[in-house]
Parts: C-alpha cells; sequence; structure tokens
C-alpha cells in the first residue's frame, strides 16, 4: 500500500469534498480516501498494482477539479499557490461587479425611483449574460460533474437557481414583454457567490497561519567545510555528514549532532519553552533553532524532509487533514441535503403556482431563493476550520496533535494513566537526604562519592553526580571492588571504606541508631545506602528518583478537569504508593512488567466505553500507547515518539497533557458553534425563502438577500473559528 497527498484546487464547499471522497474511494485498488476543504488537499493511501497517482488525479480531473501531487513543505510554492487563487477569484469579482452593478441600477434602483431606461430589458440582458456563461462557467462545470455522478453540489443549487432566473428571463423578452425579469437577479447572486468565495479564501489563509510560521522558520543558507574551507551553500544543498558551521545569533541550518564547541540554543519553535538550552559536545542540535551565544561546529544527521521541523510540519499538515468523527455527521448531513433542498424547491414552486395560484414569476422566486440561501458552505467549512487553528494553536506551543479525530477524543476522557520514570518524574536518581551524626554531611557525601565513583550501577552515579555539583574533590580509593547487589568497598587510608544497602552493612556495622531514619526514608520510597569506615558507620544517604516539577500542577489540572489520575510503574506498591502520595495521584497501579501495561490500559477502558489516555516516552510505552484511545508521547520529539503517539508533547512537560485536552474543549466548542450557526442559519433561511411568512406579513425573501447572506455566513464560521486565537489554554 502507497500513501500519496494530492493538492486538489476547484472545491467550492463540503458536496465538493463528498463528491470528491466518493469518486476516490470507488476506484479499484484505493483502500482510503480522505479529502479535506480547509486544507484543499487529499490524502489516499492505494494499492500500487491496481491503480496510480496519474489515474487518481485524471478520476479528480475528470470531475472538473485540478489536481497534482504534493511536493511538499515549500512556504514559497504554498504562498505562490494561495495568491495566485486569490487573484482569480479577485479577478473573477471585479469582472462579474462590472456588468452586476449597471444591472442592479438599471433593473432595480431606477425602477424603484421610476426613472424609465429605453429598451431596459435588452441592456439587462446584455449585462447579464456575461457574468452568467464567463464567470459562472466554472459552477455550470462543476453541476455537470456532480450530475455525471449521479450526485449535487453546492454549485448544482447555483446552476440551477441563476440559470431559472436567467432563461425565465429570456422567455419574458420575447412571449411576454409586459412580464417581470430577473436578469439583474441572476447577476448580482453570482457576483455574491463569487465575493463570498473571496473573502472565504482570504479567512481560510489565515486559519495556517502557524503552519506557514514554521515553514519560514527554517534559514535558507548554511556555512559548512568543504575541502578544508568554509563555505556558503543553500540548504537544500547540504548533506548527511557535513560538517556545519554555527555562529551567535543564526539559525541552525538542519539537524545534527555538535563535535566541537558549545553555547545556548532557543529551542522555543520547537518545544515552547522560552528558557535557552545549554547545549554541548555530543548534543543534539535542531534546524531551525536559534543559536543564542557561541560558536560551535556540528555533524549534520538529518536534512531536506527528514529533519524534525519538517517532521513536524508533516504531522500537522496530516492532522489538519484528518477528519474529526463530529466531521461525518456534516458529511451524512450534506450527502443528503442538496438534492433535498432541490426537491423543496421544485415542490415550494409547484405548490405556490398551481395550488395557491400564484403568478409564474412569483413561483419562480421562491424557487431560487431556496435553492440560494441553502448552500451548505458554512456547515462544511465548521469543522475543518476549527481543527486547523487547533492543531496550529497547539503547535505553537509544542503539543502537536496527529488529528481532528484525537482532538476530538481527548475532551471525553474519562481517565490518564502516567508512566511513572522519566515521565511524571526526573527519570534519574538523585541524592534527596544526606544525614550523619559524626563528620559533616559534605564530607560524608565527598567519601560516599569517592567509592562510588569507580562504579557504573545507576545509583553510584546519582551519589557522584550530587558531589560533582557540591565541587568536591573526590579521593583515590584503592582495591575497589563491586558487590553485586549490594555494594561496593575499597580501602582508603589504609582503612575499608563501604557504601552498600542497609541489610548488607548490618553484617558488619551496628546500625540501629540510624534504623529508625532509614525506615523513615525507605516509607517515603527512597533507597537508602550507608556508608562505613573501618567498622563505623559514617552516616546515611537516601536516594530517589523524584517527581518532576510541574507533575504535581498537571495532576491537579487534569483532576479539576474532572479526569481520573492513574499512575502505572513496576517499582513495589510502598515506592509507588510514595511518590503517587507526593504528587497527589490516588489511583495507583504498580508491579506492573512493561509487557503488561497495555492490558492494564485495557482493563480501565472497560470494552471502549471509558475513554483512556496513556502517557509515556513514546519507546518503552508504545504498546499501552497504541491500546490507548489516546497515547501521549511526552518527551523531546524523537522518531518513535512521533510514531507511537497521537499526541507528541515536544516540551516534554506534563503540564501540556492538561493543556492538550483543554485545547480539545476549545476546539470541539467551536465545531459545535459552527455547526448549531450552519444548520440554524439554512433551518430558518429555507422556510423563510419559501414563503412561509409572506401569508402573514407579506415579506418575501429576495434572491439577492439570500445569496448575500449565503456568502456571509460562510465568512461568519470562519471569522468566529479565528476567535478561537484569542482563547488561553
Amino acid at each position: 500500500m502507497k500513501n500519496i497527498t494530492l493538492d486538489i484546487t476547484g472545491m467550492h464547499c463540503q458536496s465538493c469534498v463528498t463528491l470528491l471522497t466518493k469518486a476516490l474511494s470507488n476506484q479499484i485498488g484505493v483502500k482510503s480516501a480522505n479529502v479535506n476543504f480547509a486544507t484543499e488537499k487529499a490524502t489516499v493511501e492505494f494499492d500500487e498494482e491496481k491503480t496510480n497517482e496519474n489515474q487518481l488525479i485524471r478520476v479528480i480531473k475528470g470531475l472538473n477539479y485540478d489536481a497534482k501531487v504534493s511536493t511538499g513543505n515549500n512556504p514559497k510554492d504554498e504562498e505562490i499557490k494561495r495568491k495566485r487563487q486569490l487573484k482569480k477569484l479577485k479577478d473573477l469579482f471585479f469582472f462579474s461587479l462590472i456588468f452586476a452593478i449597471p444591472a442592479f441600477l438599471i433593473g432595480m434602483v431606477f425602477m424603484w425611483i421610476g426613472l424609465e431606461i429605453p429598451y431596459a430589458n435588452y441592456i439587462l440582458w446584455v449585462l447579464a449574460t456575461p457574468v452568467q456563461f464567463i464567470v459562472g462557467w466554472g459552477m455550470y462545470k462543476s453541476a455537470f460533474s456532480a450530475i455525471k455522478n449521479k450526485t449535487a453540489n453546492m454549485d448544482s443549487l447555483i446552476a440551477l437557481g441563476t440559470s431559472a432566473a436567467y432563461f425565465y428571463s429570456v422567455y419574458v423578452i420575447f412571449f411576454l414583454p409586459m412580464g417581470d425579469q430577473y436578469f439583474e437577479a441572476a447577476a448580482i447572486l453570482i457576483t455574491f457567490v463569487v465575493l463570498g468565495r473571496y473573502l472565504e479564501a482570504i479567512a481560510k489563509g489565515k486559519t495556517s497561519e502557524a503552519i506557514k510560521k514554521l515553514m519560514n522558520l527554517s534559514p535558507k543558507i548554511a556555512t559548512v567545510i568543504r575541502d578544508g574551507k568554509e563555505i556558503k551553500i543553500k540548504v537544500d544543498e547540504v548533506v548527511v555528514g557535513d560538517i556545519v558551521i554555527v555562529k551567535p545569533g543564526e539559525r541552525i541550518p538542519v539537524d545534527g549532532i555538535i563535535i566541537e564547541g558549545e553555547s545556548a540554543i532557543d529551542e522555543s519553535m520547537i518545544t515552547g519553552e522560552s528558557m535557552p538550552v545549554e547545549k554541548k559536545k555530543n548534543d543534539l542540535v535542531i534546524g531551525a533553532t536559534i543559536n543564542k551565544f557561541g560558536t560551535f561546529k556540528f555533524k549534520t544527521t538529518k536534512v531536506g524532509s527528514n529533519t524534525t521541523l519538517s517532521q513536524i510540519i508533516k504531522l500537522i499538515e496530516d492532522a489538519q487533514g484528518r477528519k474529526a468523527p463530529i466531521q461525518r455527521f456534516a458529511d451524512r448531513i450534506s450527502a443528503y441535503f442538496v438534492p433535498a433542498v432541490i426537491g423543496i424547491a421544485i415542490l415550494s414552486f409547484l405548490i405556490w403556482y398551481f395550488v395557491v395560484g400564484q403568478e409564474f414569476s412569483f413561483s419562480l422566486i421562491i424557487a431560487v431563493s431556496i435553492l440560494v440561501i441553502a448552500c451548505p458552505c458554512a456547515l462544511g467549512l465548521a469543522t475543518p476550520t476549527a481543527i486547523m487553528v487547533g492543531t496550529g494553536m497547539g503547535a505553537e506551543r509544542g503539543i502537536l496533535i496527529k488529528g481532528g479525530d484525537a482532538l476530538e477524543t481527548a475532551h471525553k476522557l474519562y481517565a490518564v494513566i502516567f508512566d511513572k520514570t522519566g515521565t511524571l518524574t526526573q527519570g534519574k536518581p538523585e541524592v534527596t537526604d544526606i544525614i550523619s551524626e559524626k563528620i559533616e554531611e559534605n564530607e560524608l557525601l565527598r567519601l560516599s562519592a569517592s567509592i562510588e565513583n569507580s562504579s557504573e550501577h545507576p545509583l553510584a552515579q546519582a551519589v557522584v553526580n550530587k558531589a560533582k555539583e557540591k565541587n568536591l574533590k573526590l579521593e583515590e580509593i584503592k582495591s575497589f571492588k563491586a558487590i553485586p547487589g549490594k555494594g561496593v568497598e575499597g580501602v582508603y587510608r589504609n582503612k575499608k571504606l563501604i557504601v552498600a544497602k542497609p541489610e548488607y552493612i548490618k553484617e558488619i556495622c551496628n546500625i540501629s541508631s540510624y534504623q529508625a531514619k532509614i525506615e523513615e526514608l525507605e516509607g517515603q520510597g527512597k533507597t537508602v545506602v550507608v556508608t562505613c569506615y573501618n567498622k563505623k558507620i559514617l552516616g546515611i544517604l537516601a536516594i530517589a528518583d523524584t517527581p518532576r516539577k510541574d507533575s504535581v500542577f498537571a495532576v491537579k489540572a487534569l483532576q479539576k478537569q474532572g479526569i481520573y489520575v492513574y499512575m502505572i510503574t513496576g517499582d513495589n506498591k510502598r515506592t509507588a504508593n510514595a511518590i503517587a502520595k507526593q504528587l497527589g495521584i490516588n489511583h495507583v497501579l504498580a508491579e506492573v512488567m512493561p509487557e503488561d501495561k497495555a492490558n492494564k490500559v485495557k482493563e480501565l477502558q472497560k470494552n471502549g466505553a471509558r475513554k483512556i489516555a496513556m502517557v509515556g516516552d513514546g519507546i518503552n510505552d508504545a504498546p499501552a500507547l497504541a491500546q490507548a484511545d489516546i497515547g501521549i508521547a511526552i518527551g523531546s520529539g524523537t522518531d518513535v515518539a512521533m510514531e507511537t503517539g497521537n499526541v507528541v508533547l515536544m516540551n516534554n512537560s506534563t503540564l501540556d497533557v492538561a493543556r492538550a485536552i483543554r485545547l480539545s474543549k476549545i476546539t470541539i466548542t467551536k465545531i459545535k458553534q459552527n455547526m448549531f450557526w450552519a444548520l440554524f442559519y439554512n433551518t430558518l433561511g429555507i422556510p423563510v425563502a419559501a414563503g412561509l411568512l409572506y401569508p402573514f406579513t407579506g415579506w418575501l425573501l429576495s434572491p439577492i438577500i439570500a445569496g448575500g447572506a449565503m456568502a456571509l455566513s460562510s465568512v461568519s464560521v470562519v471569522l468566529n473559528t479565528l476567535l478561537m486565537k484569542k482563547k488561553r489554554f
């Protein structure tokens, strides 16, 4: 199976999406097809042995849309494409306006003030014809394509409505000289439709600002060393293995590993974290981040589409193209809505003309108004624009959400399960307590670190790191020996020095004076080691994998949202409960082996009745992340994390879990608002257009007003979506 993304031009509404999705899905060899109106892209998965890209493009072009294989994340190409589309719509609008304004003046204004123009109907015919068949030609093509595929779309409504008004007016000129014509109505209506699409295109362009900003971050020039010389080349020409020089204030061109020098890097565009990150030899640097201070050299590891920035952009584009489940509701409505509207328009015409006995022109206006005001543009924009803005807002904060489905599910979560090590905790042991009754704390730490310095055990490294933090000078230890599972021993100044677990030290020294303290520390989930010198206890050290500073706030924020928080770990229950107590977590899953974590998630899901999120590092927790309704990978954006999680937290902050869920709620609320107003508008507009109020008020909806209202409804939905950007999360 192969996945491709196609750029599509010519879509006008959700009905276009339904038509294209149906046509692509029905092709032999196509497994799935997803067309997104807001991003103007189609993602298709197909069997290469049964079909290919060219065949899929032919299918799209056969429906009178244009398509090509997406070339990726070139901001210049995207901008050129958007400007070309805007210019085309703008030119069409002004061309239409040249004819629509005099038609409006002659057909309406002059008539209202009683000013008669000789041969007015013929002049109006001349003015309306270019608008109907030049500006409106694209609508006719789209409508005919829909008929060929036994369906209907928004253009079907516009083409049918304006054609009815236009051709009836032609009939009036030749056969009913005293009758009313509607040339100006058809011309103004098409002008309104084009204006609506122009304004919509401008507004839609603003919904994807986040991804445009990311695209523009990548520098254009890189300084590399080739043949012993520094040369400046285009970033596109950098290859894996090049040695790149980065000076203060410059953007790092691609991903790589520092081989010389050190600096502080502003990685806020990737992580959302404003504080610069210290980098030294062997540290990873990410393309498009900013070098703040020092000069350094690095060896490139990823270039082009493989860089972290390119992966993030691709991930966001995929997310914006994937439908939320709530979008299927709009798709179902759209599939039946247009044919139903045509049926209502025909029925209304028949009732007013044959049953009520109104004039033909009156009944025709009713039908045209229904066709125009019912166009489901606003409904089609309700979900994808909100998904685009929501995923963009998340990306700006280092929260990468991999699709509308994840964004929608997040607001319905019953519980969030956190892996303990490296997620809720720092992931590396630290010395938390230094207790001595005979010597100073620093002296106890110095001697303990001196012997632990020869050990590779994580607990030993924690002691050594603590001593280095305090700039303590370590002593040389002779006859070092590791005691597996117990501790270490050696000779210092001709006397034996031992650092080991209390159980082992008991066999050598009397530890009764420290016993109570040891039990207290172990009750807090800490590992205790005892330092013994010349068979006398010098003191004890407590070591623990300490909770991350943001974890307590993250837990509280989730609980405040009414979400249950679980901690899952392989630790024993006493240690796990001690950590959980510090974090404010009431539900603990302890002594769980890595391979059993997915089963624990499954148990909590209760056959899918409860929505569960799993938060882990994206590597060790992959099965559990996959089993959960939402897998949240917390880390520095590794390839594995990006592949595994539905949500990737680039900022390595557990607090972003709560932010992601809050963003989900904001987005879904906005989608529901949009869909309500779109449906409310159509539900209210169709009866009014059908003349429901006419018998009581004498008020009839003009097709021109209906056209203006239809265009403004689409723009209002997009503008309402853009208000999301003012929300804090």
